[in-house]
């Protein structure tokens, strides 16, 4: 009997791990095809049964067993009964109804190979369905971000049997700037604001504020480096925590990409946009040819520029930060990966007088021999005879530290006016919503 995508156990199985996950329109289309089964007190599989068929629970409750001892019980409803039942095949072990049970069965390959049913390709972007689902559900919201669709279900199961939950009071710090990354956060329930001071004197910096299915404190525990923001509660609020092997382990390792130099020019020479997140000075100092400079403090704030219609592979001096970048990037469903061993790794594989070295990594032009009118190079005693030429350096290198420090100022500003505007956005799309339904309520007003 097909199964009623807006009936209860329609909203049920839409929940289901990795059913959560997939478009609307596949989830519609495999609902045709499903049937709900129901027991009284019996064997929903045995022991070494090989059937490729899992099963999940849509109501009652079943008890896991082997040789007579009981190693769970499941109740429908519950974090684990939105997997498949014991999934390995064969079996090992037994599932029994307490009392009468309904549940699914549904073939291995839709949740063993779930990437093929919950994207789709087009010009090396993948893309989601997100306009299905609970948006109140934070595990929905988990499952359905462009990370955690990376992940395989015995992945997710581990993850979310492994969150630790945690409250703070509003105003209360979460994490801080300059502190050592330990865990990874998931808002269950609550908002929080993000600031950073680029410097210690400097005034703090809002950059996002994040609600309900939002995550944060990846950065610290991908690049190795301190924490590089400040985050507090705005509101009371519940968060779950993983730590930072099992983020390692189950999240990092299987989300992140990486090419050598070769793999990093076959992707550009195939359109990929050469990214580098170090600091603007490293970036003038030496850099890639084609790259673009956008510092990864800032990455945030310039995502919106950043083509959805390219792979990008990142760069940065030693591959940390980029590791970073990238989780960043895959995460607003930017197709992203990582040039391994960043910047250090190029100079080490090639020798400094490759020809194609020096095309491809501009020199810092500090630590060349000037050269003279007629391609000589000057002597100490033509450098010391030309005190107008060394003054005219000396100013054009006040000049730039003041272009610097205005470009940084500017920047600071231009993060706080996109918070700003953020916000503004955030609370026209409210006042929207409660418009209509103040409309609504007025017409039903006018029909009385």
């Amino acid at each position: 009997m097909t199964v009623d995508v807006d009936s209860e156990d329609g909203l049920i199985i839409r929940k289901l791990i990795p059913l959560a996950t997939l478009p609307g329109a596949r989830f519609n289309a495999l609902c045709t095809d499903m049937t709900v089964e129901q027991i009284q007190d019996g064997f929903l599989f045995k022991k070494g049964d090989v059937s490729p068929q899992l099963v999940y629970l849509i109501s009652g409750e079943v008890t896991l067993q082997a040789a007579g001892l009981v190693v769970e019980v499941i109740a429908a409803g519950s974090d684990s009964a939105k997997f498949a039942l014991a999934h390995q095949i064969p079996r090992k072990i037994d599932a029994v109804a307490n009392g009468r049970v309904r549940f699914l069965r549904l073939n291995a390959d839709i949740v063993n190979n779930p990437l093929s049913l919950a994207y789709k390709e087009d010009n090396s972007y993948m893309v989601i369905d997100e306009t299905e689902g609970d948006p109140d559900d934070w595990m929905t919201a988990l499952l359905r971000s462009p990370i955690f669709q990376r992940l395989p279900p015995a992945n997710l199961q581990k993850i979310l049997m492994s969150l630790e939950v945690v409250h703070f009071k509003a105003g209360e710090i979460i994490l801080e700037q300059g502190g050592a990354g330990d865990y990874y956060y998931l808002i269950k329930q609550g908002q929080c604001l993000l600031t950073r001071k680029p410097s210690p004197n400097a005034k703090e910096i809002k950059l996002a504020q994040l609600a309900n299915g939002d995550t944060f404190g990846e950065d610290a525990l991908l690049s190795g480096a301190t924490r590089n923001v400040t985050i507090t509660a705005l509101t009371d609020i519940v968060l779950l925590r993983l730590g930072k092997q099992q983020f390692i382990s189950l999240i990092k390792e299987p989300s992140l990409k990486f090419v050598d130099e070769a793999g990093m020019r076959e992707a550009v020479s195939r359109g990929a946009l050469l990214l580098d997140v170090r600091s603007q000075d490293e970036y003038e100092n030496q850099r890639l040819d084609g790259s673009i400079n956008a510092p990864f403090f800032s990455l945030r704030m310039q995502l919106k520029a950043i083509s959805h219609e390219r792979p990008v592979v990142v760069v940065c001096q030693d591959g940390r930060t980029s590791e970073a970048a990238a989780f960043l990037l895959l995460r607003h469903k930017i197709d992203a990966m990582i040039l391994s061993g960043g910047m250090d790794s190029l100079a080490a594989f090639a020798p400094s007088s490759s020809p194609e070295r020096k095309s491809n990594i501009a020199p810092e032009s500090e630590n060349e021999a000037p050269l003279s009118g007629d391609g000589r190079v000057e002597s100490n005693d033509e450098k010391r005879s030309s005190p107008i030429l060394e003054n005219q350096v000396s100013a054009l290198k006040l000049e730039n530290e003041a272009l610097k420090s205005a470009n940084q100022q500017l920047n600071e500003k231009c993060m706080q006016l996109e918070f700003d505007k953020q916000n503004a956005e955030k609370q026209c799309r409210i006042l929207h919503k409660q418009m209509e339904k103040l409309t609504q309520v007025l017409d039903r007003l006018k029909g009385v």
